[in-house]
């Protein structure tokens, strides 16, 4: 298909010789530590500290928009740094594989908000916070500002089912980019 253009022909050009078997195992372990968080909210895995700190990082961030956007920092920089980390691959060297993989952070950080999200009425969960007063709840505040706090639950499955969504689209994604390695190392040259 030598007249691809525009994203598809980005993608089998890319392709092209690549090996796909250690990208396929280093996806798995990607998948693996994402879907940790969703079956248990309190599992360690590999994405925990990094979504941790990039969740501190958004309050300070966002400060310069008053209480509320600083607040709700936290966690829109906890989602924004990933599809910020999927927009680099893309624009600085087009690493479809580096695209796609980075949705298992994604889903991943989705994955751990949740269970910060329905935690808003009860206020159950020890929060850890860089805050020299001692933090409140995010979730707690944004919620009741916004009227939905009785919402939480909802919302934080709602939260786990697109982070579902997003892992199932990873694997999907990177199946396509595998079998389009694979064709392009088994196509004999041709002059």
């Amino acid at each position: 298909m030598g007249g691809d253009s525009g994203v598809a022909g980005s993608i089998n050009e890319w392709c092209q010789g690549r090996e796909w078997r250690w990208r396929a195992a280093l996806l798995a372990v990607l998948v693996w530590q994402a879907a940790r968080p969703l079956r248990d909210s309190e599992a360690w895995h590999v994405f925990r500290g990094i979504n941790f700190g990039v969740h501190e990082f958004g309050h300070l961030f966002f400060g310069f928009g008053g209480e509320w956007l600083a607040i709700a920092g936290g966690s829109l920089m906890q989602i924004l740094v990933p599809i910020g980390a999927m927009a680099a691959m893309y624009t600085t060297s087009r690493d479809w594989f580096g695209v796609v993989s980075v949705g298992s952070w994604l889903a991943a950080s989705l994955a751990d908000l949740a269970p910060y999200i329905a935690d808003a009425r009860a206020q159950e969960l020890d929060l850890v916070s860089f805050s020299p007063e001692g933090a409140g709840h995010d979730w707690h505040f944004l919620l009741a500002h916004a009227g939905w706090l009785k919402n939480d639950l909802g919302i934080a499955r709602g939260a786990r089912f697109v982070a579902v969504l997003i892992l199932v689209a990873t694997v999907l994604a990177a199946l396509a980019l595998f079998r389009r390695m694979a064709r392009s190392r088994e196509k004999p040259a041709t002059a």
